[in-house]
C-alpha cells in the first residue's frame, strides 16, 4: 500500500499561483517577441504578482519544500522568459543597449540566485528577499508599460548586481565566522 504524505494546508492555491505566474511569464515573452510591448508589460506584471503571492505563501507555511523549490524555479523562468525575450527582440530592433541591459540583468539575477543557493547548501543563512524580486518585476514590467525600456533594464541590472554583491558578502561573512 502506498502512503502519501499529507500536504500542508493551502498547497494547491500556492502551486496554482506559481504555475499561473510562470505561464503568464511565457505569454509575456511571446508578446515581446511579437512586438507588443505594452501588453507584454501588463502580462509580465500579472505574472510577477502571482509569483510573489505564491512565493510568499510557500515561504510562510502555506506550502512545502516543493513549493519553495517551485518559487525559485519559476522566478528563474520569469527572468529567462522576459529578459531573454527583451534581449532578443530589442537587439533585432536595432537597440543593442537595451539588449545588453537585459542580458546583464539576466546574468546578475542568475548569479545572485546561485550565490544564495550555494550559501544555503553550505549551511549559511543567506536571505532571500521578496522585495528584490518585486523590485525586479516592477522595474521591467513598469518600463515596458511606460515605454522606457532602456532605463528599466539597466536599473534592473543594477539591482541584480547589488543583490549579488550583498549575498556574496553575506556568504563571506558566514565563512569568516564559522
Amino acid at each position: 500500500m502506498v502512503r502519501f504524505q499529507r500536504q500542508p494546508p493551502g498547497t494547491a492555491l500556492t502551486r496554482a499561483s506559481l504555475v499561473a505566474g510562470a505561464a503568464l511569464a511565457v505569454a509575456a515573452s511571446w508578446l515581446l517577441v511579437d512586438g507588443r510591448t505594452r501588453p507584454a508589460g501588463l502580462t509580465a506584471m500579472a505574472a510577477g504578482a502571482l509569483l510573489l503571492a505564491g512565493g510568499h505563501r510557500a515561504n510562510h507555511g502555506l506550502g512545502g519544500p516543493l513549493d519553495r523549490m517551485l518559487t525559485e524555479l519559476f522566478d528563474r523562468t520569469w527572468d529567462g522568459a522576459i529578459l531573454g525575450a527583451l534581449a532578443w527582440s530589442w537587439f533585432g530592433r536595432g537597440a543593442p543597449h537595451v539588449a545588453a541591459g537585459a542580458l546583464v540583468a539576466l546574468c546578475a539575477s542568475f548569479l545572485s540566485s546561485y550565490v544564495r543557493a550555494r550559501g544555503a547548501a553550505l549551511g549559511y543563512s543567506v536571505e532571500e528577499s521578496h522585495v528584490t524580486r518585486g523590485i525586479r518585476y516592477a522595474l521591467v514590467s513598469g518600463s515596458l508599460i511606460a515605454g522606457a525600456v532602456a532605463w528599466g533594464v539597466w536599473l534592473t541590472a543594477a539591482v541584480g548586481v547589488l543583490a549579488t554583491i550583498v549575498r556574496t558578502g553575506q556568504v563571506a561573512r558566514e565563512e569568516r565566522f564559522s
